[in-house]
């Protein structure tokens, strides 16, 4: 299997797949965190997956256009994305709303503005816990409001895996 080094594909049997490298030259950081393989896709999606924008979609394309195993990536991805979400769950669940101001950048407002809706969904709602900017509040708010961590994990996990296994199958596509 090859690798990409600075978007230009070492092993020949993948020089089909050069073509698309060109659409991810912008993102800096994914050229870096290409480099590292599943060890830059894992820190890629603990970033986005905590309170840090950060587009790990991008590192998993490349690896995937570069032909790194679809499962391992998926498996990888949603290691990393999972910790940064537990990660802000527990933020949450400290319930320090001067850290949850100053690292998450949510107000208390919006803390408790969401309370009713995630009285009525519980933990499922942490299956959107991907979607950018709602998805922070939601694992915020399940963690602040302690709603049930065990199935609030569960569930996260459950949609955390299925954007990424989609992601590949796009990819699949795709190519």
């Amino acid at each position: 299997m090859g690798y990409v080094t600075s978007f230009t594909l070492v092993n020949a049997n993948h020089s089909k797949y050069a073509k698309y490298s060109k659409y991810f030259r912008h993102f800096f950081m994914v050229d870096f965190l290409q480099q590292y393989g599943l060890w830059g896709l894992f820190l890629a999606g603990f970033l986005s997956g905590s309170i840090l924008p950060f587009n790990s979609e991008a590192v998993m394309s490349v690896l995937l256009l570069a032909g790194v195993n679809s499962l391992s990536c998926i498996a990888v991805a949603t290691a990393g994305n999972m910790l940064g979400g537990i990660t802000i769950f527990y933020l949450g669940y400290l319930g320090k709303m001067e850290w949850i101001e100053k690292y998450a950048k949510v107000k208390m407002e919006k803390i408790h503005a969401i309370y009713p809706k995630l009285q009525r969904y519980g933990p499922v709602a942490a299956l959107l816990s991907f979607v950018p900017i709602i998805g922070d509040v939601l694992i915020l708010g399940l963690g602040f409001f302690r709603i049930s961590p065990k199935l609030s994990m569960l569930f996260m996990f459950v949609g955390k895996l299925a954007r990424y296994w989609l992601l590949a199958e796009t990819i699949k596509m795709v190519i």
